[in-house]
């Protein structure tokens, strides 16, 4: 067994540094300011006013500044809280989905006063036919879904193993990569149906009665609880650059999965490329979470129809 030398991770990353008595330089400005403010205050008013009558005035924006400093909200500092929430106050509530400036509805529509809604903007153009997704000037990207190892089961060989190759696919890496561990719902309907269905077809009485027993078990189970599966997404994108930007894009991502699917697979991990299917069901569950699986979509060459054949 190798013998490595621990190192101290520390528990956040991206914390910032603290420069002085154990405030950040954003403390330390707020802090600044706020100390600031009172004292030119109490400079141009403080012969004219009451002593009172400056600190009741000083009192509140001292009190203001050092919640701004050291509050924190939800893991997220004051300031920088009240800030998005002044964002959001301002943000039009209503997006829908245009290319352009949304047009002044004719006088002749009795339509209700109020702001128009803006455009929606997402970073998706859409996906393509091999469930690449169009970022635009930002370039192209590939999602495959990757099994899972465990690996707390295997022998310290093993495990030394396993992130040698781990860690030689991070060294290869030329480009964004991102890893997403997600949890999405998982419907029994089709699992239980698919095995009522075979029931006539055991050989045995004895067969038939478990099976009966295990589909009753599985749509009380489903009914009865909301169950999830963990889902492991292998995100890469490639940017766009030059006149056929895009196609060579494309063509750079795939091979980066590809790439990663060999290297991987030393690991036992298998790598499945999302197609244009699976892909545009995985952002439609994104944006909707609690709300039922799509049924079959039409893909992104299909007409789309009200149901029914032509």
């Amino acid at each position: 067994m190798s013998w490595v030398q621990p190192v101290r991770i520390p528990a956040d990353v991206e914390q910032e540094d603290k420069i002085l008595a154990g405030f950040t330089a954003r403390q330390v400005l707020i802090l600044g300011v706020t100390g600031a403010l009172p004292y030119a205050g109490y400079l141009a008013f403080g012969e004219r006013l009451p002593l009172p009558a400056v600190a009741a005035i000083a009192l509140p924006v001292a009190i203001t500044g050092i919640l701004l400093a050291i509050g924190r909200h939800d893991g997220i500092s004051l300031d920088r809280y009240l800030l998005a929430a002044l964002r959001h106050r301002c943000a039009p509530r209503r997006l829908v989905t245009m290319p352009g400036d949304i047009p002044t509805p004719p006088a002749w529509i009795s339509a209700r006063p109020g702001p128009l809604p803006a455009p929606l903007r997402l970073p998706a153009r859409g996906v393509g036919m091999d469930g690449l997704i169009d970022l635009g000037d930002d370039g192209m990207t590939a999602i495959a879904e990757v099994s899972t190892v465990s690996f707390a089961l295997r022998t310290p060989e093993e495990q030394d193993a396993l992130v040698a190759v781990f860690g030689r696919w991070l060294n290869s890496l030329s480009g964004p990569v991102q890893i997403l561990v997600r949890a999405e719902r998982v419907d029994l309907t089709a699992t239980v149906a698919g095995l009522r269905d075979r029931i006539p077809e055991l050989p045995h009485p004895a067969l038939a009665h478990a099976a009966r027993e295990h589909a009753a078990f599985l749509a009380d189970l489903s009914a009865r609880h909301d169950l999830l599966r963990r889902q492991v997404l292998l995100i890469v994108r490639e940017p766009a650059a030059g006149g056929n930007g895009r196609a060579s894009a494309a063509a750079r991502a795939l091979r980066r999965m590809d790439e990663a699917s060999r290297v991987l697979s030393a690991c036992g991990l298998v790598v499945k490329l999302l197609d244009a299917r699976d892909v545009t069901a995985l952002l439609a569950s994104c944006f909707a979470p609690t709300a039922p699986p799509l049924p079959d979509a039409a893909g992104p060459d299909q007409v789309i129809t009200a149901g029914g054949e032509w």
